[in-house]
């Protein structure tokens, strides 16, 4: 037990001795050299193709025309949330948010020198993208870094407010749309879904000092922290995460309006990730909702299934 606790202290050591862009990827760093925009476009391309299979495909039922943007935001998301979350120091990664937010602000000034920023500054040239949705989500990765508890409901909905809520509008923005209405009820479905990944990933989230459910959740059901931290799916956890699944379903349905309020191929992907949230929910439900220390999966079967349904609504 010594030895492991050794090893452990030794590469805590070693790993707040690394620079701090080394603690990541090497091509996540910001180089010397500015790349043109194909070399960026093929970046972005190229990360978003590798790192998420479900954005990848979800990208079959946009236009064309639209594929390469779609890329460009998903690098810049998928940057940021390692910038928060796999670097392993918070104060490293409050550094690197710093210098990430640096190179936004020259993205709107016209001088970036990250390929994500480069190949951004068109997306968002082409759709006059404002730079809070882009902001916002930066604010979110902070607030993981001193925050790691939120006593109510409300003060996570604040959470998804800026790690989830803004994503939706940078996909209607790309998809032409604008208005406050649509806006509002994209947060209902990034919300819902942000909570769903929650409620699946009790145990992993716990592994990184932080609990998302609500304390005051924990208290009126009788849940101890001690519980989750021991992976003691008791009684009174699983009726909880019954009723969180119950009121994340809830929020799922205020979403679905939006599905008739755009062009079919929005609404298919909107459709698709909708159902792919709801399905969580419904593995959690298949587990009798104990998440702790498994988490709760869709079949490849069940990905299948809703990716030919939304095949199918692409050739109706």
């Amino acid at each position: 037990m010594s030895t492991i606790a050794s090893n452990e202290s030794r590469s805590a050591s070693v790993l707040s001795s690394l620079p701090d862009w080394a603690r990541l990827p090497a091509d996540y760093a910001i180089p010397d050299r500015v790349p043109s925009l194909a070399e960026a476009h093929e970046y972005c391309r190229r990360l978003a193709r590798t790192h998420y299979e479900n954005f990848s495909v979800a990208t079959w039922f946009l236009p064309r025309s639209l594929r390469q943007h779609f890329f460009n935001i998903y690098a810049y998301c998928r940057i940021s949330d390692d910038l928060g979350d796999e670097v392993g120091d918070p104060k490293a990664s409050l550094r690197l948010l710093d210098q990430w937010e640096a190179e936004l602000n020259a993205c709107y000034s016209g001088q970036p020198r990250h390929p994500v920023f480069v190949a951004l500054a068109e997306t968002v040239r082409t759709f006059d993208i404002p730079r809070p949705p882009f902001a916002d989500l930066l604010k979110a990765f902070r607030q993981d870094q001193t925050v790691t508890r939120y006593p109510r409901f409300e003060d996570l909905l604040g959470y998804c407010r800026y790690s989830a809520n803004p994503v939706g509008h940078l996909v209607l923005y790309v998809c032409g749309y604008r208005d406050a209405e649509r806006q509002e009820l994209s947060d209902f479905t990034c919300t819902a879904l942000q909570l769903a990944n929650f409620w699946q990933d009790v145990t992993a989230d716990y592994g990184k000092g932080r609990i998302y459910l609500p304390l005051e959740d924990l208290n009126r059901f009788g849940v101890a922290q001690a519980d989750i931290a021991s992976a003691q799916n008791t009684p009174t956890f699983c009726e909880m995460m019954r009723f969180e699944v119950n009121r994340t379903r809830g929020w799922f349905q205020q979403g679905l309006p939006l599905i008739a309020e755009v062009n079919r191929d929005l609404a298919i992907d909107i459709e698709l990730f909708s159902r792919g949230g709801q399905e969580i929910l419904k593995a959690i439900e298949r587990q009798n909702y104990k998440v702790l220390g498994r988490r709760p999966t869709i079949s490849k079967t069940r990905k299948l299934a809703l990716l030919a349904r939304a095949a199918l609504g692409k050739l109706r």
